[in-house]
């Protein structure tokens, strides 16, 4: 186990096995690789080089990494940067955060066919926005918005949920009585 404890490679590295036994035939070769990326990250297998203390002569062995774009251990600092480039792109307005998620029966079948299930979750999710603010008796509204489709949570469970953040301010297609905060308090309400 890790200094900070129970992390995904322990996970993969005691249950994995029985796990790719039991679910074998619906696990694709990428996922395989994965799995096995993240089980050897940092251990003796992907070899690793001794870093040698000049002052003290301490020596510590340190493992090479797997580098795989899945592996959390590796990508935490590629994530870091991802989410600081992203925040700098965003507007200096609140969002509203908005969840859209697959019921069950549909996010099994998501899992067989990933492309074309969650092309029709970011369409429907956006068409359905975009109509619900049009709609006068709502916004009347043009909005825009950004998502994230997530497939795990933060438990590590998996999940099937297209996340969007869309700016309080919005753009207002005609001249309507009340400021835009009262129309979307409104709008919420009845939603």
């Amino acid at each position: 186990m890790g200094r900070f404890g129970l992390e995904v490679a322990d996970v993969f590295r005691r249950y994995g096995e029985a796990f790719r036994q039991r679910h074998g035939a619906s696990l694709s070769t990428a996922q395989r690789r994965v799995m096995t990326a993240i089980e050897v990250c940092r251990t003796a297998a992907l070899g690793g080089h001794v870093e040698h203390c000049d002052h003290c002569d301490h020596q510590r062995i340190s493992y090479n990494s797997c580098r795989n774009r899945n592996c959390p251990k590796c990508q935490s600092l590629a994530r870091a940067e991802w989410l600081e480039k992203r925040e700098s792109e965003l507007l200096d307005v609140p969002y509203f955060h908005i969840v859209f998620t697959l019921p069950e029966p549909v996010a099994a079948i998501a899992y067989q066919n990933k492309e074309q299930v969650y092309d029709i979750l970011f369409r429907t999710a956006s068409e359905t926005l975009q109509t619900i603010a049009a709609d006068p008796k709502h916004l009347e509204a043009e909005i825009g918005f950004f998502s994230v489709l997530h497939t795990w949570g933060q438990t590590l469970t998996s999940t099937r949920i297209c996340t969007l953040w869309s700016p309080v301010e919005v753009c207002l297609s005609t001249e309507r009585v009340g400021s835009p905060a009262d129309r979307i308090s409104s709008c919420l309400s009845r939603c």
